[in-house]
């Protein structure tokens, strides 16, 4: 069967990450190169409104490095998305310019359902798929965090403007979070999650799934995992309990408490505990919504499978 070689990258609030793939017709997708780093695009624009100079900077470099690695891996076609910090500027022409100028394709600032769909296609491509339906898929980002419900396709999606970044720069000055801080937070998220739940009805849920750094980092931290190792993480399994357990553990430490965990990426230190408490929060309602229905919600699924796979699949 013949396939596409692709190039994806997906372009957060935190982190920029890219995957060049060949990708079938039939959706089977075989991985070539994928890589992350931590640019912070998101930087104050909670506070301003614009995306920070540095920020641009930092994130155009790492667009013009993975520009040289699309090339030289083959990539016939290359698809940019920029999401919520990018959505949110007033800036975002000169951002769009600067891709323009280093990838060759103009960037897609994608709606926050768009975002969901991306997400949920992505995860329900991989290990999530082996567990039964309906999924909620939860992508929690730097700036938002999209929950979208579905089987085969997408029921129901909402994006909520919570995210590690925008979580950490509203609420998270301590060095550990104080109570206080911590509670002004919860408020928010449950705000949210209000919200979100007259959108997206959480109680079908069968098979709650989660999606990116924050996630697969507090999945690392409960596995204890002396390092990063993205295979141990894929697919994990986890009970309730030790879920909540972790993003517990993970507000309550300092910053350097965390960096010295050895999974721990130094650029998601400081957001980590904004990333747990959301997730906490967040698998906290579900399991007592589905509960309230008369189901029962005991396990959390973890997926490596996210946005990006959904970017590739989508070149296909």
């Amino acid at each position: 069967m013949s396939s596409t070689r692709v190039a994806a990258v997906d372009c957060g609030t935190n982190s920029i990450r890219l995957l060049v793939a060949d990708v079938a017709a039939d959706g089977t997708l075989i991985e070539l190169d994928r890589r992350m780093q931590i640019v912070r695009l998101g930087q104050g624009v909670d506070r301003t409104g614009e995306l920070a100079p540095e920020a641009l900077e930092r994130t155009l470099a790492a667009s013009r490095e993975y520009a040289k690695v699309a090339a030289e891996l083959g990539a016939t076609r290359t698809r940019f998305v920029a999401t919520s910090a990018t959505r949110d500027a007033r800036n975002r022409d000169e951002f769009a310019a600067g891709v323009q100028a280093a990838l060759g394709v103009e960037p897609e600032v994608v709606t926050g359902d768009e975002e969901a769909e991306l997400s949920f296609r992505g995860a329900t491509s991989g290990e999530a798929a082996t567990h039964p339906g309906p999924y909620l898929v939860v992508d929690l980002g730097g700036g938002s965090t999209e929950l979208v419900l579905g089987t085969t396709t997408p029921d129901a999606a909402v994006s909520m403007d919570v995210g590690s970044v925008r979580l950490t720069e509203r609420h998270l000055d301590g060095d550990p979070p104080t109570a206080t801080e911590i509670a002004a937070a919860r408020a928010d998220v449950d705000a949210a999650l209000d919200a979100a739940s007259a959108v997206v009805p959480l109680a079908r849920t069968a098979t709650l799934v989660g999606l990116a750094g924050s996630v697969t980092s507090v999945t690392a931290h409960a596995l204890e995992l002396p390092s990063y190792r993205r295979e141990a993480i894929n697919g994990t399994v986890l009970e309730v309990p030790r879920v909540l357990s972790a993003c517990e553990d993970l507000l309550g430490r300092t910053r350097d408490e965390r960096l010295a965990l050895g999974f721990m990426h130094p650029g998601r230190a400081d957001v980590i505990g904004a990333g747990a408490l959301i997730w906490s929060q967040i698998v906290a309602r579900v399991r007592d919504e589905v509960a309230a229905a008369g189901g029962e919600l005991t396990e959390v699924v973890t997926s490596e499978s996210d946005i990006l796979d959904g970017i590739a699949l989508s070149l296909a």
